[in-house]
């Protein structure tokens, strides 16, 4: 009876595929290798188990969506890890991988870890993430507090794990799964880091679904969009677009909606900041290629 499964690596000619609670070593059917068929964790397969933990893939379903650096299939979401505090959060750095995440077109989920170290009176921004529509979470992996609430995103789903050094990502596996008991730092080395950063990626089971810890996904490709298209993946523009110019780019045009929405603070000046940063990358890449 074929049983259906998601691979979360391939290493050494076999193929290894989550299914029924369990990992199963699998081999190709013969047809797979002349058509060098091409495999990436999180590809969902049918396999045929033989004896023990061994088992063939007889079939792979066709991919909802896939991921290039690095390479992933059928991602659900991605889970966004930023320190509050110790290191203070790079919003420089979300934005990017926000802008990314839009572009790829996956659910987004962001983490502010080290909750305990953080006055709550203080003036931070998670709300504004918040407020312009996306999922937001602070957690202290040290008391738990926040645990909970994020354990509900990862069952059942496929999730890419990203963010800065030092966010405590490790820490966070750990909290919602204890008995991983990762060393800090570990997560990044057992899928990859190194010299197989974003080719050999490996998920691991937390939480009632697959994680991968990305770290070639914590640096954003500006150079795959047009410089028209940026605006359209920052979220907190989208109800201020009416500029006299309808290819307003929001720098130096006139009457620009965006321009106005920042002076009335209605649209965080930062972001607009590093819009224009970034626009100002595509534009450059635009002209180089």
């Amino acid at each position: 009876m074929l049983i259906e499964g998601t691979l979360v690596k391939g290493y050494g000619g076999f193929y290894y595929v989550y299914a029924d609670d369990r990992v199963w070593e699998c081999s190709l059917r013969g047809r797979f290798r002349v058509q060098k068929q091409d495999f990436i964790p999180g590809d969902k397969v049918l396999i045929l188990p033989a004896t023990e933990d061994k088992a063939t893939i007889e079939k792979v379903l066709e991919r909802k969506n896939f991921l290039i650096r690095p390479s992933i299939a059928n991602v659900d979401q991605v889970i966004l890890v930023f320190a509050s505090i110790n290191p203070d959060p790079d919003y420089n750095l979300l934005d990017r991988l926000l802008v990314q995440a839009e572009k790829v077109g996956i659910s987004i989920v962001i983490v502010f870890t080290k909750l305990d170290l953080i006055n709550p009176q203080n003036n931070r921004l998670d709300n504004y993430y918040r407020e312009i529509g996306y999922s937001v979470v602070n957690v202290s992996n040290k008391t738990g507090q926040g645990i909970d609430e994020l354990f509900q995103f990862f069952k059942d789903k496929i999730s890419v794990l990203a963010g800065p050094s030092g966010a405590g990502k490790s820490s966070l596996i750990n909290a919602l799964d204890p008995n991983k008991k990762l060393k800090t730092g570990e997560v990044s080395t057992k899928i990859g880091r190194g010299r197989h950063t974003t080719r050999h990626v490996e998920l691991i089971s937390i939480a009632g679904g697959l994680v991968a810890d990305t770290p070639g996904f914590s640096s954003l490709y500006l150079t795959d969009m047009k410089r028209e298209e940026l605006q359209n993946y920052f979220q907190d523009f989208w109800d201020y677009r009416n500029c006299r110019f309808k290819s307003c780019l929001h720098d130096k045009e006139p009457d620009c909606g965006i321009k106005e929405a920042v002076e009335k603070g209605l649209i965080l000046g930062s972001r607009h900041e590093h819009y224009l940063q970034f626009l100002k990358e595509v534009i450059e890449s635009e002209r180089k290629y």
